[in-house]
């Protein structure tokens, strides 16, 4: 399979994973197409007859399969490791396994729990979701008429207020997810103090998914802006860096090295630790015996939300990385993990 010239995408503003894969491919510095556009729309007006992804979702690549054949891709992370293995100049993964390992469980922290703070924000306050309601709908459908957006704005909001239940969102979570933002944010400013980026002076991919879902907090919902500017204005610097490093120059040094990981690294480690992997336990429990809702305690409160299959997927992958691992590399990766809560998602499945 080869990688079409330009890659063709569709995608929204407002998609934190669009964004995430839109700085990924200018840092790759690979050619693309962006379409604005929601994909029922685009494929309607462009003629395009192929299976659209289920479920429908942002950004969906117009990639060839192993025959040939276009189809619809939507999910960033194996996207980002098949461009990777085809356009594999300005790696973002890095070249120690170790490494690599400790990329891929931040990439998917990002994509995973701090979407949760993305998604809370946006739609629990009505600030916020009056901004969302208000600006996505034009930025997808361009330029309607005031009754045809309010319309819009009155059917979407409630569509993304109704689904807060989903990703865990409601009044007894919110203090939760405030807290493990502001925390994360302590770190990052940490960290930014003294590296650019999480895993060294080069971006990995999970800078990019990070990114992703800072671009909303920090550039588009009103009230995490104002805390994300009141904890870590380093973060919000950061934010506006990873936007477009297609002019950075890079070296296969730029990593870090095993035993030059930084502290910072390991409170990371410790906030999902915190968080999201009692999360991910629960939710795959949850999955194995067939129940539709999960609770768990996560920083002294409980959690409770609906089970969530894709996630008991991700906690599958995690494993499978690591189980690739060779025997040194796992022990280094255990003493990385080790009294961090990380180390519990570990040999499970």
């Amino acid at each position: 399979m080869s990688l079409p010239n330009p890659i063709k995408l569709i995608g929204a503003n407002g998609s934190p994973y669009t964004r995430k894969m839109l700085s990924f491919l200018r840092y790759k510095r690979i050619p693309y197409t962006m379409i604005w556009s929601d994909v029922d729309t685009y494929f309607s007006k462009a003629k395009i007859e192929i299976e659209k992804p289920k479920p429908v979702l942002f950004p969906t690549f117009l990639l060839p399969d192993e025959n040939g054949d276009l189809k619809a891709e939507t999910d960033s992370t194996p996207l980002i490791r098949r461009i990777e293995s085809e356009a594999g100049e300005r790696s973002t993964i890095p070249t120690d396994p170790v490494l690599a390992f400790l990329n891929y469980l931040l990439e998917d922290f990002a994509d995973e729990w701090c979407t949760k703070f993305m998604f809370h924000y946006r739609w629990n306050d009505k600030k916020d979701a009056e901004n969302a309601g208000t600006i996505l709908p034009l930025q997808i459908m361009g330029s309607i008429s005031d009754e045809v957006l309010d319309n819009f704005n009155k059917m979407f909001s409630k569509r993304q207020i109704d689904r807060l239940w989903v990703v865990g969102s409601n009044k007894d979570t919110a203090p939760i997810i405030d807290a493990s933002l502001r925390r994360l944010l302590v770190i990052l400013q940490k960290h930014f103090t003294s590296f650019p980026y999480l895993i060294g002076k080069r971006p990995s991919s999970s800078d990019f998914a990070l990114f992703g879902q800072f671009s909303q907090l920090v550039n588009f919902d009103p009230t995490p802006r104002e805390i994300v500017h009141e904890v870590s204005m380093r973060t919000v610097a950061w934010v506006g860096v990873i936007e477009d490093l297609s002019g950075l120059e890079v070296s296969d040094d730029d990593w870090f090295k095993y035993e030059d990981i930084p502290s910072t690294i390991k409170e990371l480690l410790t906030e999902i630790g915190k968080g999201y992997v009692p999360a991910l336990l629960a939710n795959a429990k949850a999955i194995e015996n067939e129940e539709k809702e999960w609770e768990t305690e996560i920083d002294g409160c409980i959690w409770r939300q609906k089970s969530f299959p894709y996630q008991a997927k991700c906690l599958k992958w995690i494993n499978e990385e690591y189980n690739m691992l060779s025997k040194i590399d796992m022990e280094k990766v255990d003493k990385l993990l080790d009294g961090t809560g990380c180390e519990k998602i570990l040999n499970i499945i």
